[in-house]
């Protein structure tokens, strides 16, 4: 287990980032074992056969017997949301020690796998070389498996940090990590992650806590090295639409009442929604939903409430009638 022992000021910097880089290091794990990742096989059918093999081999090296992934690959984003080649950057001028020792600790207890062993040797030519390599093949799988899908990514990655900031708006820390996975546990200022690798409690000293939403992890990331600071991935919800088909457009009598764009608008607003996870879900931009919302609005078939930064659309009871709905 570890644990994070967090102040109020610590508290009050718990932030949010989105990260191209983790999201590419931890799509890893669905390459590695695909049977765990059965929501992202229409990703995976898509890209596998676009990565190249020898490639690919040595990525996967980075993962660990046990799953873990060495922190200098997934390190604190610089910024709320930075583009992959501003993170890539400075892993790039990564400590060769902090190298040799973050790989040992991915595969602690055990010995580093054959594509890994120069992280053994003394001289730092051949790991400076590596470090190298692993960046390059980082840089090529990101824009393959990752820069093509990267913008609905993160707008579901969005719409999981709007939700955390209503929770803690709501109910504070206590709220803020109770649904955020099962093997997370807030008690008396100390987050709690079970079932982890390591076990050693950091007191977090003022450093704040980062928050990564993830589409890839499946169970919450914190840093292999206690001598990290404070941060955690964790499971994004809505992942399970991301890859998920656009409902397609009624081509019945309310399409024609309302055209195609809005009747599928209407059949969605079933549940309350942003207009940025619309735009997501139906793959167009959030200005063309408005438009729609707006005329969808205007005649009284849906209704909206703000709640933050953002406004939440749904379907009213006329929008219910008329799609043939039961109210709520």
């Amino acid at each position: 287990m570890i644990s994070y022992e967090l102040t109020v000021e610590d508290l009050a910097d718990t932030r949010f980032a989105v990260s191209p880089l983790w999201e590419t290091s931890m799509s890893l794990w669905a390459l590695r074992d695909p049977g765990r990742y059965a929501l992202h096989l229409p990703w995976l059918r898509a890209v596998i056969r676009e990565l190249d093999p020898a490639d690919t081999r040595l990525l996967l090296s980075l993962v660990g017997p046990d799953f873990a992934l060495p922190d200098f690959i997934t390190p604190s984003p610089g910024a709320f949301a930075p583009s992959f080649e501003d993170e890539l950057a400075p892993v790039r001028d990564t400590p060769l020690d902090v190298v040799r020792r973050d790989l040992k600790a991915t595969y602690a207890p055990h010995p580093l796998a054959d594509a890994l062993r120069v992280a053994d040797e003394p001289d730092d030519r051949p790991v400076r070389a590596l470090l190298e390599t692993i960046c390059d093949l980082l840089g090529r799988h990101w824009e393959i498996a990752l820069a093509p899908s990267w913008p609905q990514m993160r707008l579901v990655l969005e719409g999981d940090m709007t939700y955390r900031a209503r929770q803690l708006a709501k109910g504070g820390a206590r709220l803020l990590f109770a649904d955020m996975h099962p093997n997370l546990r807030w008690r008396e200022g100390v987050l709690y992650i079970d079932e982890m690798i390591g076990h050693h409690h950091i007191p977090a000293l003022g450093r704040g806590l980062l928050l990564i939403p993830s589409i890839f992890a499946y169970k919450p990331v914190p840093p292999l090295v206690p001598e990290e600071p404070p941060r955690l991935a964790y499971p994004s919800r809505g992942v399970a639409t991301l890859w998920a088909p656009a409902p397609d457009g009624d081509a019945t009598a309310l399409a024609s009442l309302l055209g195609p764009a809005r009747a599928t608008l209407l059949h969605l607003l079933a549940e309350p929604l942003p207009t940025v996870d619309i735009a997501r879900r139906l793959k167009v931009t959030p200005s063309a939903v408005s438009q729609h919302l707006q005329v969808l609005h205007a005649t009284g078939l849906v209704s909206r409430a703000r709640d933050g930064r953002y406004v939440l659309y749904r379907r009213s009871e006329l929008g219910d009638r008329l799609a043939g709905q039961p109210g709520d």
